[in-house]
């Protein structure tokens, strides 16, 4: 991942930090050849992710940091493991730190909660796979976290794939309509997902086809008969409600996708720090 393409984002949050009078705290103690050395460390069990995005919050905020990557994102970890491994001037380095922690958090916790489901549905065949229920301007990132967790990714935005959802339908006049009038729009090779609430709605998609059928907030009883009366024709996804304590259940009903907002919406932060070592 090209990390460049975040400083944008990473400058706007140095200045939500700093504004114009900077670290009022560390520039008080501290002078501008102090040094110290310090370590990104996890405080507990899971999977790390944002830790390119961390050492570019670093680099940004003193490009004479020196960084040993001691972790990998994607990686399994324990509580006490180092990450990363800094040195250099301490102002620098105690001024990134919350940023790079609050990158850091929000990315291992969706990576650690992504792996978490992946992991409770192994053997199944399920694809995990994340929405469009993400932090504004954080998509891309909250969407790699779910990747680094194992998981799948859904479309970006609006732009990359067509779904047609209730308020399409319920605007358009019925399935049949909004189906006929994307086709008319974007041809034959773009894949067209519509969603369903009912068994009624579905028996309606079949008549006039698509290539995806979200089943929304189905039961699992309503899954089983939904994915045999789809059979070989739809790639079925289920939505909506699923928790860990349901996904097991969903994932064994024969549905190809799952997909969870509370993913990138609902992930418990990740507890790291960054620790100095005593001089």
């Amino acid at each position: 991942m090209d990390v460049s393409r975040f400083d944008d984002l990473i400058l706007r949050a140095f200045d939500e930090d700093l504004a114009s009078a900077g670290d009022l705290t560390s520039e008080s103690i501290f002078g501008p050849d102090h040094r110290s050395s310090a370590r990104l460390v996890a405080r507990q069990d899971g999977v790390v992710a944002g830790l390119a995005i961390a050492e570019r919050v670093f680099h940004l905020m003193d490009d004479a940091i020196e960084i040993e990557s001691v972790a990998h994102d994607g990686d399994r970890v324990s509580a006490g493991s180092d990450l990363l491994r800094l040195a250099g001037h301490t102002r620098a380095l105690l001024t990134a730190e919350r940023t790079a922690l609050n990158f850091l958090g929000r990315l291992s916790g969706i990576a650690t909660l992504t792996t978490r489901l992946v992991d409770l549905v192994e053997g199944t065949g399920v694809l995990i796979a994340d929405t469009r229920k993400t932090t504004p301007t954080l998509r891309a990132l909250e969407k790699y976290a779910v990747r680094m967790g194992g998981g799948s990714n859904h479309r970006f935005g609006l732009y990359d794939a067509v779904m047609i959802k209730d308020n399409h339908i319920a605007a358009a006049g019925g399935i049949g309509r909004a189906v006929a009038m994307v086709r008319a729009r974007v041809g034959h090779t773009v894949k067209i997902e519509v969603e369903v609430e009912t068994l009624d709605e579905l028996r309606e998609l079949l008549v006039v086809g698509a290539d995806i059928v979200l089943l929304d907030n189905m039961t699992a009883s309503q899954l089983r008969e939904a994915v045999a009366m789809v059979g070989e024709e739809l790639v079925t996804e289920a939505s909506g409600g699923i928790t860990e304590d349901t996904i097991r259940s969903v994932a064994e009903t024969g549905v190809d996708v799952i997909s969870v907002g509370a993913l990138t919406h609902s992930a418990p932060n990740f507890d790291v720090a960054l620790d100095f070592d005593p001089r």
